[in-house]
């Protein structure tokens, strides 16, 4: 079989109980290249009739696809994998005209959705239950593990690809079925192009249902269906936090990803070089739209000012522009709205009283009239309660905090309402080990940058960033739920 999964392939259709359909509604949602600026297709604008087909066909195929063996379910998800490999040019090609994903977020893109599609292969011969004694003479306890049923995902724009597989994959090899909702900036790349994937596998009609349209539509009808059994959310805590509500009065189980104000720590004994390489990576790799991204350099007043001037050094280095262009490390960001924000937080924090050491202003794209793209931007003489440091910036911004001891640093860290990732660099790993214990996030990371996802690591938030966890048992167990089997074997003695 071959797949058009090219930018000028048909997209203007839903995937519904396996079939591609233009849905209820004549209206279509233009998708833009953020680079060039220019719509290169459109989506469906689905309804809430569309999501109750989508659900309908969800639920009436789960239970044959529960009763598959672990063998056939495992052999769907490599032939996923193998499709995402055979794709892996398009793939990118796709996310930087939907995203605009640089060559580095594509490779990335693609081998993290690869890895976690690896582990969900696994995860068939995985579900395995325990035999349990019993108080009750001649009884025998079984616990079981089986799917929860309906699986919802709502997938987020800045890494559709890899934030999309790593709930997908997983839910549909445990034995549950998936309605999946892209967002509406990455309806392609976080939704459809998983639907013609699929096609290339043995999966049964109806276990996979893509929907695209505009959350204030469709958005409160995919998060409180009641055919729904999980919702998994990758977005912001404000969203997140309405989604879970909803999710919650239908007893389903939310699985939520949100947002994060990452602390990157440097102390005075921190080897620069190796804290310099993180840092760059850390708050610029797809002009930092990652969710575990750094925020906030938080740097030992010794090293401060020989950081700040490293770090400019290498922000000014990087290049930015157009996401087609095979050098660009900084591309655009995905829309006028986040970059207006961004750029209006580091003109709230230089008002009050940080320095603009670069950056800060859009970069040109010959041919384009409203450059998405921001130069690397740093900002130092930053405090914590201003405006690019308080608030989740969501793009290339450096503000640089200094600190005067490890007890300072750890308090500034936690000054937040946010616990997803942070880093600490350290000469002592003791010290290092000590600010990672200390710091509240979910996920630490010593002598390297806060971005890091591994399919067989459990990753999860704490505080305002998130419930529930992702990845290996930790979102099987998510997916699954446990059903007790006693069989008494002997009769048994009651006291009437």
């Amino acid at each position: 079989m071959t797949t058009d999964l090219s930018v000028d392939a048909d997209w203007n259709v839903l995937y519904l109980d396996g079939e591609w359909t233009a849905g209820e509604s004549d209206e279509a949602i233009p998708v833009e290249d953020p680079s060039t600026r220019e719509r290169f297709t459109e989506v469906p604008a689905a309804t809430e009739a569309d999501v109750d087909a989508a659900y309908e066909a969800a639920a009436a195929a789960q239970a044959e696809w529960a009763e598959q063996p672990p063998a056939q379910r495992q052999a769907v998800v490599q032939q996923l994998l193998e499709a995402v490999h055979e794709y892996e040019e398009e793939i990118a090609d796709l996310l930087a005209h939907e995203v605009g994903g640089s060559r580095i977020m594509g490779e990335t893109s693609v081998k993290i959705a690869s890895d976690h599609l690896s582990e969900a292969a696994t995860l068939p011969r995985r579900m395995k239950g325990e035999h349990a004694e019993s108080n009750i003479p001649g009884k025998e306890n079984l616990v079981q593990r089986e799917p929860k049923g309906v699986v919802t995902v709502i997938s987020p724009w800045n890494f559709p690809l890899n934030l999309s597989m790593r709930a997908v994959a997983p839910a549909i090899a445990a034995g549950n079925s998936v309605v999946l909702k892209p967002s509406t900036n990455s309806p392609i790349t976080g939704g459809l192009l998983f639907a013609k994937l699929f096609e290339e596998t043995d999966l049964p009609d109806g276990v996979l249902n893509v929907v695209t349209g505009r959350g204030s539509e469709i958005g409160d009808r995919v998060a409180s269906h009641p055919e729904s059994d999980v919702v998994s959310f990758t977005g912001s805590t404000e969203v997140g936090q309405h989604v879970a509500g909803l999710a919650g009065e239908n007893l389903a189980v939310p699985a939520m990803e949100l947002g994060g104000n990452n602390a990157f720590v440097v102390t005075e004994d921190a080897d620069i070089d190796r804290a310099i390489d993180g840092a760059t990576f850390g708050s610029f790799v797809h002009q930092g739209q990652v969710c575990i991204s750094i925020n906030r350099h938080i740097v030992h007043e010794s090293v401060y000012d020989e950081y700040v001037e490293r770090l400019v050094d290498r922000a000014e280095s990087l290049p930015a522009g157009s996401a087609h262009e095979p050098d660009t490390v900084v591309g655009p960001i995905i829309d006028e709205s986040q970059r207006d924000e961004m750029l209006g937080y580091v003109e709230e924090t230089v008002d009050a009283g940080a320095t603009l050491e670069t950056g800060g202003e859009t970069v040109s794209i010959e041919g384009v009239d409203d450059s998405l793209v921001v130069a690397p931007t740093v900002l130092s003489d930053v405090t914590n309660d201003m405006a690019a440091a308080c608030n989740e910036h969501f793009g290339p911004i450096a503000p640089v905090i200094p600190f005067s001891d490890v007890d300072e640093a750890v308090e500034i860290a936690n000054a937040t309402e946010y616990g997803l990732s942070g880093a600490v660099h350290a000469g002592d790993l003791s010290v290092a080990k000590d600010v990672a214990d200390r710091m509240e996030t979910g996920n630490v990371h010593i002598n390297d940058q806060p971005i890091n996802d591994e399919a067989h690591v459990p990753f999860s938030g704490t505080k305002a960033s998130g419930m529930g966890s992702y990845n290996s048992d930790a979102f099987l167990h998510e997916v699954t739920e446990t059903k007790w089997i006693s069989i008494q074997h002997e009769p048994r003695e009651y006291p009437f």
